[in-house]
């Protein structure tokens, strides 16, 4: 199960950006557990070095339990929201988007959020995140596709929000390390028996009449 915590940057009730993040909780493929972040407007403001406790606390926990962050936010006077930055603020301070994988959505047309989206992966970038780039769409929608729960009903952002996680998914599967094989890990345990020509025999001493593992064969 892959865990993707959505992070709107609005406090608007009703806001495009939470519907969006709110649709795609709702619409995640089985394999994805996608949790929607509620606590933005509760955050304290951010405090260099103090201990953080409270909805800080939590804020940290969840992202650090997270495979992955997917953002949403408008533009707020040519840059991010300061609630937003306030709580990239903690989480920069925390360490806890150092190598976290991050993506955003953007639900608005082009032109009308470039600075909020270059000030998040500015943030993202100083925090140490790791921006999944193939992961990042761009899809404008229109408050009138917003529905009484509060779910996006206009049926492109489900299907790209299908294909963004599964990008998100496959993304995160190709990044983490191969394990090693177990009989790799143990095999520098057997002696290398030389042949009486001074050349190194098998590991698995052929030279006593032994064979070798069919998986070496």
């Amino acid at each position: 199960m892959t865990r993707v915590l959505l992070i709107s940057g609005s406090t608007l009730t009703g806001s495009l950006h939470t519907a969006a993040l709110r649709t795609a909780a709702r619409f995640a493929p089985q394999e994805i557990n996608a949790t929607l972040y509620e606590d933005l407007r509760d955050l304290p403001a951010f405090v260099p070095g103090e201990t953080p406790r409270g909805v800080v606390a939590e804020l940290r926990a969840m992202v650090d339990a997270a495979d992955a962050v997917l953002f949403s936010t408008p533009e707020y006077a040519g840059s991010l929201p300061g609630s937003l930055k306030n709580l990239l603020d903690w989480l920069v301070d925390g360490g806890e988007l150092g190598g976290k994988p991050a993506a955003w959505l953007s639900v608005v047309r082009p032109g009308v959020d470039e600075g909020a989206r270059a000030g998040l992966e500015a943030v993202l970038d100083h925090g140490g995140a790791r921006l999944l780039r193939p992961a990042c769409i761009r899809l404008p929608l229109e408050m009138a596709s917003i529905d009484a729960a509060g779910i996006i009903t206009d049926g492109r952002l489900h299907v790209a929000l299908q294909d963004m996680l599964e990008t998100l998914v496959r993304a995160l599967s190709e990044a983490r390390p191969r394990p090693q094989p177990s009989w790799q890990a143990h095999s520098s345990v057997y002696p290398v028996v030389r042949r009486p020509d001074g050349s190194g025999g098998s590991p698995f001493g052929h030279a006593s009449g032994q064979s070798a593992p069919k998986w070496l064969s």
